[in-house]
């Protein structure tokens, strides 16, 4: 055996281990303050500080939480919210991208719909929805829509910010290379503004469950909108709660789900 030939075998081990306690302490670094927040839900109510009617205890709500689920109840509510959501959030991918793209390429459409949007951009979306229950009536149609406007914004915003703000140098280099507009849209415009283009569908990914809450208050019969409203109605305050922690949790899974996305579609990237 020749001497250090063990030492080289082994070598990749020991670096393993150091990046495993790195992202291991790393992830308990994170998750340092969402813990500390779930202990003071169990423990403040029970000690009074926080009154335990209107604040139950943690292990009450996933007690409840639990009973809705095994009920059915739950995942009928889920199930109505995400295909509204998914709904409205692919709607607005499709309709908002290839609008953003063509504004922020293309000077004379951004003269002529500027002033529009700078209207429409600070007009809240939750202040429409009046005028959407009035125009489509309270069906489905008036929460996808409503949902559709409201990712439309950020996606569309974002997506305009990204085209713009591409590097003057990698466009001027294109060029000189003898790229046409089409080749220097596709090799160089589109890929450099895919990171911009993606935080704005991380926020409007969002936006389409908690937008969705205040429609399903208005003329629903499921949702997970609705079950919050019905069960604050009815004083069932563990329920509502659940209803809550399902939303918060969907929304966790939603942006992870996003965030992995954009990893695939931006591996070009350095960090």
């Amino acid at each position: 055996m020749e001497p250090g030939g063990p030492a080289v075998a082994l070598a990749p081990a020991p670096r393993r281990k150091r990046a495993f306690g790195r992202k291991a302490g790393r992830a308990a670094t994170n998750s340092t303050a969402i813990l500390l927040l779930l202990a003071a839900w169990e423990v403040l109510p029970r000690l009074g500080v926080v009154d335990p009617v209107f604040v139950p205890p943690l292990s009450e709500n996933l007690v409840a939480w639990y009973d809705l689920l095994i009920g059915g109840q739950l995942s009928e509510h889920l199930q109505a919210s995400l295909a509204r959501s998914l709904a409205g959030f692919g709607l607005a991918i499709l309709l908002a991208i290839p609008l953003g793209l063509l504004i922020g390429w293309y000077r004379p459409v951004a003269d002529f719909l500027t002033p529009l949007l700078e209207l429409f951009r600070n007009t809240s979306a939750v202040a429409l929805l009046p005028v959407f229950t009035l125009i489509l009536g309270i069906g489905e149609t008036t929460k996808v829509t409503f949902v559709l406007y409201a990712c439309a914004w950020p996606i569309l915003l974002n997506t305009i910010s990204g085209v713009k703000t591409v590097e003057p140098l990698l466009i001027k280099s294109a060029r000189s290379m003898g790229l046409g507009p089409l080749r220097l849209f596709q090799k160089v415009i589109l890929p450099a503004a895919v990171p911009t283009i993606f935080t704005g569908v991380r926020l409007a990914g969002a936006y389409s469950i908690l937008v969705l809450l205040f429609a399903e208050m208005v003329g629903a019969k499921a949702g997970l909108g609705y079950l919050i409203l019905d069960t604050q109605s009815s004083f069932r305050i563990p329920d509502m709660y659940a209803g809550i922690i399902t939303i918060s949790v969907l929304g966790l899974l939603f942006n992870l789900l996003l965030v992995g996305v954009e990893r695939r579609f931006s591996t070009w990237r350095t960090t």
